[in-house]
């Protein structure tokens, strides 16, 4: 997982402003450009980023004669997060651009930089967990880009059924069905610290959210506060997991080697049975694994309750029109951006992606044919079961989660001094950001 709200570098920014008007497309998407105004689109330079970009751009073009959208692209990461920052204090932001939601929308100053969109026909049918992720001083300054993640666990569905099992609503559920599995012969908990795959391990932790807040619903404001620690309950349950999960063991030999793709093999196999990590890993299912996709499903991470059962979640990214877009440049934008949450709209994101979670614009439905564990995130989704993962309500997070919790899932370690040690290490953080009491 990213590290939120970077530090802004003038240098990296005057190098990002040189690298986007490099990699700007150009294109007027669509033909008959003529003496309509020209609005640009924003997004990162990422190959399925660019291709929805386009064909968003290219139907909206052909919808009407008004308005012509020009689609750019930007770096990724700091570089990419140092561009926006800079055109937004320079006033020469793209009339409509794509950005984070959550705590990163919050460092770009959204009451001087950003329109706000209560006021538009959409908002009525945005998500509560997109309006929380997006709101600031009263008011909300985003649509919805596409779709969220879930944060919890794709498990192999044909092993479940094999062996008489149902999904964990409780960790002690999720403990006895490990408990089955291990004697199965197979792999109940696929892990992987492999290079490249470190930020996985973070699930356990990460995942487990929705149910701190069910503990604590004012936790996330009192860990900003520093209020609230790791080393305590609720928080300390995340770190608590990977450790029985480790002392009891239910994780594959090769953990510390493992990667992503192999873990993705695992569980395809039925080998491994269950793995913790975010939703986008659908599309490597689907690529490497498709004759197994059907066979895999999704579920957040247990808690105590299950009455309070429920997932914790990714917000979407959002779709931002500046404060300098005025007069028919502004019009513009907020046409395309009318667009973009229309049916029209979704059935062109639809056709180019395959989501990975649920639509923050309720009248945006995927195609009955996703996998069946892109389904179960949806159905969380529609039962209103959600929370936003702890990025989209604080901005302290340390840079070292991570590592620290691998040396949990790996035996070097125990819960209570790995979560002693990450609340000394959002420290640095936290004082960097000036966040009143640290």
């Amino acid at each position: 997982m990213r590290t939120i709200l970077r530090t802004l570098v003038p240098l990296a920014a005057a190098l990002a402003l040189l690298a986007t008007s490099a990699c700007q497309s150009g294109s007027l998407a669509g033909s008959g450009g003529g003496d309509r105004v020209q609005i640009r689109f924003l997004n990162t330079n990422d190959r399925a980023a660019v291709a929805v970009s386009e064909a968003l751009a290219k139907a909206f073009n052909a919808s009407q004669s008004t308005y012509q959208v020009v689609v750019e692209s930007r770096p990724g990461g700091g570089d990419g997060d140092n561009l926006v920052k800079t055109r937004l204090s320079t006033g020469e932001m793209a009339e409509v651009f794509v950005y984070n939601s959550g705590s990163l929308m919050q460092a770009i100053k959204p009451e001087q930089n950003l329109q706000p969109v209560d006021d538009q026909p959409w908002f009525g049918d945005l998500s509560e967990d997109f309006l929380q992720a997006t709101a600031a001083g009263g008011h909300h300054y985003a649509a919805p880009m596409g779709f969220g993640a879930g944060g919890g666990m794709f498990y192999n569905r044909r092993v479940y059924a094999e062996l008489g099992l149902q999904p964990p609503q409780t960790w002690d559920q999720f403990m006895a069905n490990n408990a089955a599995i291990k004697a199965a012969g197979k792999v109940p908990v696929i892990q992987t610290y492999g290079q490249g795959s470190t930020w996985t391990s973070q699930l356990f932790l990460l995942g487990d959210f929705h149910n701190v807040v069910q503990a604590d619903p004012t936790w996330a404001e009192k860990y900003t506060a520093n209020q609230a620690k790791y080393a305590d309950p609720p928080a300390l349950a995340g770190f608590q997991h990977t450790e029985d999960l480790y002392r009891a063991g239910y994780f594959n030999a090769d953990a510390a080697a493992a990667t992503t793709e192999t873990g993705l093999a695992k569980l395809a196999s039925g080998e491994g049975v269950h793995y913790p990590i975010t939703s986008g890993a659908i599309d490597t299912l689907i690529r490497n694994h498709p004759d197994q996709v059907g066979d895999i499903g999704f579920v957040g991470i247990p808690g105590t309750d299950a009455a309070t059962a429920g997932l914790t979640t990714w917000v979407p990214g959002g779709l931002y029109v500046p404060r300098s877009a005025a007069g028919a440049k502004l019009a513009g934008a907020r046409a395309f951006v009318d667009f973009v949450q229309s049916p029209a709209g979704c059935a062109v994101y639809n056709d180019n992606t395959s989501p990975a979670g649920a639509y923050a614009n309720t009248t945006c439905k995927a195609k009955s044919d996703v996998p069946q564990a892109v389904k179960d995130i949806i159905a969380y989704s529609d039962a209103g079961r959600t929370t936003p993962a702890l990025e989209f309500s604080s901005p302290v997070k340390g840079p070292n989660l991570e590592h620290i919790i691998i040396t949990v899932g790996t035996g070097q370690s125990t819960a209570a001094a790995a979560a002693a040690r990450y609340d000394e290490d959002v420290k640095k953080q936290a004082q960097q950001l000036g966040l009143p009491g640290w």
